[in-house]
């Protein structure tokens, strides 16, 4: 099994408002922004239980980001709770909260709705207000909503509360891991295993819509691309290639896949409908052309090839013309990514210790944001603004071939790690949920 592993890395290459005050993401460092959450009133049985559980939830999201700080609950001045009164703006003035955010329940049978208002204590005007009618058994989605909405109206980009994350769960010794292909909602909550951990996995890929996961599996000494449906657990193996398939992507659109083709020692890349089953070829020739990825137009694709000798990142046309090499910072460049608001390209270097960068897209302002001795796999944020990648740990100074996911922004700055129940490799951050 470490052959395979072995085997497989070299295949890869190693693979408030805008009115009251705004965060600008990609200039580093901020001062968080002071947020008080109030209790929510509520109506309905179970109101007291379920409104508390929102309310935590929407706190720990904004505490584990970098931007807001928590106004502690024990400082709170005004009792007035709900959304049907005008804040004393002064009260909350005076704890230094810059936001607030009051909220009702309303719990009918098996529905749930969730009037809130965020304010600005400083302007003393409601900066959003909103109604969320959901089932009662999403109503954590309902808290991340929230969470989300706080974001974007502090920050002007979309939130990534209200997310999933794929990836690959690994337990057991360093030297037998299991891997088992798994979901989970951003907070690490509502983790589901999509394999049984027999067969060593990898690379899974989101569907746009969350609701498919293309991925790498070995099966009775075959390496081939899986497509599983989250959901129904239906799965089929994506095209039919004589020598190796690996590294999937799914279109903007979910319709096609890229993918890598190994056979006779040359690489290249394919692209398959995947209602149709029809094939078409995108690359040529006896070099490796690896790890493609959508622009998010679906008019262009970002890949890395050793053409040059050593591999580096290039772009083409969907039809494979137009080829342009964009790296030239030294080192072996790997595991590009199009960012979803197309003005980035995220990637692996390794330039004798490993690196995430991100470059615009015609090469220029490349910048490192996250480093370590094991550190790959980039996925981006639905803002663009945030990149998710793998990290091998230490345990008593000493690297174990265990690995965490974290994320990062894309100055560099304010990294954090993301919850997940066993150690983790390989994420996938999808877009923003339906």
């Amino acid at each position: 099994m470490n052959r395979i592993i072995l085997f497989l890395s070299l295949l890869l290459f190693s693979s408030i408002t805008k009115a009251a005050r705004e965060i600008t993401i990609s200039e580093g460092h901020v001062d968080p922004i002071p947020v008080a959450v109030n209790s929510f009133s509520y109506e309905g049985n179970n109101g007291a239980e379920i409104s508390k559980k929102i309310t935590s939830v929407i706190g720990n999201d904004l505490k584990n980001c970098s931007f807001f700080r928590m106004v502690p609950t024990a400082s709170f001045i005004e009792n007035k709770i709900g959304v049907k009164h005008k804040p004393l703006f002064a009260s909350w003035r005076q704890i230094n909260a810059q936001i607030l955010l009051n909220g009702h329940v309303s719990i009918y049978g098996d529905k749930l709705e969730i009037s809130f208002v965020i304010w600005d204590p400083t302007l003393e005007k409601n900066i959003h207000k909103e109604i969320l009618e959901l089932p009662y058994s999403l109503w954590r989605r309902g808290a991340h909503k929230i969470a989300d909405t706080i974001y974007e109206r502090v920050t002007g980009d979309k939130g990534y509360f209200d997310t999933r994350i794929a990836y690959i769960s690994e337990t057991g010794s360093p030297i037998r891991r299991v891997k088992r292909v798994a979901v989970m909602d951003f907070d690490g909550e509502n983790n589901k295993f999509l394999t049984d951990g027999k067969n060593l996995v990898l690379t899974p890929r989101f569907s746009p819509k969350a609701d498919k996961v293309l991925y790498l599996s070995y099966v009775k000494n075959k390496l081939r691309i899986h497509l599983k449906d989250v959901k129904s657990g239906k799965e089929s193996i994506v095209g039919d290639f004589k020598g190796i398939s690996f590294a999937p992507k799914f279109s903007p659109d979910g319709t096609k896949a890229l993918l890598s083709a190994s056979k006779n020692g040359a690489t290249n890349i394919f692209e398959i409908d995947l209602r149709s089953k029809r094939i078409r070829q995108v690359t040529s020739g006896f070099c490796i052309n690896t790890s493609p990825s959508y622009s998010p137009d679906g008019k262009k694709i970002v890949f890395n090839s050793d053409r040059s000798g050593v591999p580096q990142i290039y772009t083409m046309n969907l039809d494979g013309s137009s080829v342009e090499r964009i790296s030239f910072g030294g080192g072996s460049y790997s595991a590009p990514v199009w960012s979803p608001t197309g003005d980035y390209i995220a990637f692996t270097v390794n330039r004798g210790s490993f690196a995430i960068g991100v470059m615009k897209t015609d090469g220029s302002g490349e910048r490192l944001i996250a480093s370590g001795y094991m550190v790959e796999g980039p996925t981006w944020s639905p803002s663009g603004k945030l990149v998710m990648f793998t990290r091998e740990t230490k345990q008593h100074g000493k690297y174990t071939n265990l690995s965490k996911v974290y994320y990062v922004d894309i100055s560099g700055h304010n990294e954090r790690v993301v919850k997940t129940t066993q150690d983790a490799s390989d994420p996938e951050w999808s877009s923003l949920l339906d």
